[in-house]
């Protein structure tokens, strides 16, 4: 590996750390497994740099790896069961919705593993469909782990207006899981 190639890898870790670490907390509980995830996810990016680098986005390939990582995670460590626990939704029926409320709750079956990545090529292709304030807003306070007040000071926008964006991109994906959900139990 060249300086130069080096050097543009640091440049995107240090670029989409954020948002990557917040992507793999939203999906595993223990930091000291997040950390180990992302750092496998580096790891495989300097291992794989050559093969990888005529790719065109080297940030969906990071996604990729971190959700794979986190598959086999769970597929090492046995999970607690959502259904062995009372889980109440965030900030009450008025709160703001947040993605785990859309999505069902799945056990490790590789049918559910399946489910489950149909389920975000869906929730990615709707989120392509959003339109730009309410996809920044949600990816923001969902895959960034950013609070709706560090997102009002970045953007300048109230928080109040914020709520409202991600409310919307919400409601819309709940809207186009059920018309999966009712395609997929229809076949």
């Amino acid at each position: 590996m060249t300086a130069a190639e080096k050097k543009h890898i640091e440049k995107l870790v240090k670029e989409e750390e954020g948002r990557l670490l917040g992507f793999i907390r939203k999906r595993v509980d223990e930091e000291e497994d997040v950390r180990d995830i992302a750092q496998d996810v580096y790891y495989q990016l300097t291992v794989g740099f050559n093969d990888i680098r005529s790719l065109t986005s080297i940030t969906s390939w990071l996604f990729s790896v971190a959700r794979n990582r986190i598959t086999d995670h769970y597929r090492k460590k046995k999970p607690d069961r959502l259904s062995d626990k009372v889980v109440a939704p965030k900030g009450g029926e008025d709160g703001p919705l947040m993605l785990e409320d859309i999505l069902p709750s799945l056990t490790r079956s590789p049918e559910d593993e399946f489910m489950r990545e149909v389920i975000w090529e869906t929730i990615e292709a709707c989120l392509d469909r959003l339109p730009e304030a309410q996809r920044e807003v949600f990816v923001m306070n969902e895959f960034e782990d950013m609070s709706f007040k560090e997102i009002s000071e970045l953007t300048g926008e109230g928080i109040n207006t914020l709520l409202s964006r991600k409310r919307y991109a919400v409601t819309y994906l709940r809207e186009q899981l059920r018309e999966l959900y009712t395609e997929i139990t229809e076949d």
